[in-house]
């Protein structure tokens, strides 16, 4: 017996180093050997310091490790007793690096990106962040890039235009090595993609308390203006929702876009036009803008076609990035992007550090906007 279990321990270590990290329930599967058998295995190496072991992941040891198979400057080996990855980081992360793809480090992100790289160096941990811009399989590229210079587990952002993945998209999210967590995006129930760990601001509740803010100044018929971003779909569904179960008028439907895309110069005027139209014609009062500068950019425009705001239009933005710094600041609902990034880090780390024996269970998080009421 001996003999075989050298082999298949020298499989592992070779599969280890050849890929960086690899979870080790895929692991199991590919050699065709039961998780117990395979958890004996890998206590045995990691014992001896041929690999790293963290929650759910093995990973080759980089340069600098101890002959024991600890990080530098700690004691213990990376076993399943207590004395794990987690307990020679101190139950905080030390010498772990997490990687993070977002679309970018400005505006919205730049906060999230802000949380998440504060929690993950409290613990001494280190972040890594690879951008999309937005642009089509860019945000696997950078996955597998983050992966392949040492990341121990990802936050992610994916380019999914609904802030979801669509019908057979986003599956390359569940088959990563490496923990994962998904940031400010959702996958719905039956997607492999909805088992994954994730943070999220509440979307659909910060357009429902906007919306339940202006009927208490007595507005009752009260329209949303969104461009079609990641975030407009969880907005209309709040929007809509607040709009049923306070038994409000509903506002004049969008008129129809037309045959091929619009430019931004298009949709702005689209947006315009929609607004203009649906206080002088359509009786609306008061609308829930997104985002902060499209609603500064507006405000001006509408007033120079007739509309006040805020005497005929009352508005509240969505961001809350820069809509107090509008030459009258504006109300706006402003998700906890810093929270959500610290958040997210913060459940990575803890995966990634725990000693448990069993995963502990995935999980959604949600966080609530706050609206900030401006004169």
């Amino acid at each position: 017996m001996r003999p075989h279990v050298d082999q298949r321990q020298a499989q592992v270590l070779a599969l280890v180093r050849e890929r960086g990290s690899v979870r080790v329930a895929d692991l199991a599967q590919e050699l065709g050997v039961s998780p117990v058998t395979l958890r004996r295995d890998i206590e045995a190496m990691a014992a001896r310091g041929e690999i790293q072991r963290m929650h759910g992941v093995i990973s080759r040891v980089e340069a600098g490790r101890t002959a024991a198979g600890g990080r530098p400057g700690t004691a213990g080996t990376a076993t399943s007793g207590g004395a794990g990855a987690g307990a020679a980081a101190g139950g905080g992360g030390e010498g772990l690096v997490i990687g993070m793809v977002v679309p970018t480090t400005e505006y919205y992100y730049a906060d999230v990106v802000r949380g998440a790289r504060a929690a993950v160096e409290a613990r001494g941990a280190r972040l890594t962040v690879g951008l999309t811009r937005y642009l089509p399989g860019e945000d696997r590229t950078q996955a597998d890039r983050l992966l392949s210079t040492g990341a121990h587990g990802l936050l992610l952002t994916p380019n999914w235009e609904t802030g979801a993945p669509g019908p057979g998209e986003g599956v390359w999210t569940t088959e990563l090595p490496v923990p994962t967590v998904l940031v400010e995006r959702w996958a719905p129930p039956g997607h492999p993609a909805a088992g994954l760990d994730r943070v999220s601001s509440d979307h659909a509740h910060g357009a429902a308390r906007a919306v339940q803010h202006l009927v208490g100044l007595g507005h009752r018929r009260i329209a949303l203006a969104s461009r079609s971003t990641p975030t407009t779909a969880r907005l209309r569904a709040g929007y809509e929702a607040a709009v049923a179960a306070l038994g409000l008028e509903p506002a004049p439907p969008w008129p129809p876009a037309g045959p091929g895309p619009l430019s931004d110069a298009d949709l702005f005027a689209r947006t315009l036009d929609y607004l203009c139209d649906a206080v002088t014609a359509g009786g609306v009062t008061a609308a829930l803008i997104h985002s902060d500068t499209d609603a500064i950019m507006l405000i001006p425009r509408l007033q120079a076609r007739g509309v006040r705001v805020p005497e005929d239009l009352a508005v509240i933005t969505y961001d809350d990035e820069v809509a107090g710094m509008a030459d009258v600041p504006l109300s706006a609902v402003a998700p906890a992007k810093h929270e959500v990034g610290a958040r997210a880090a913060a459940l990575l780390l803890d995966r990634l550090s725990s000693g448990a024996p069993e995963e502990p269970p995935r999980q959604h998080l949600d966080l609530l906007p706050r609206l900030t009421i401006r004169p």
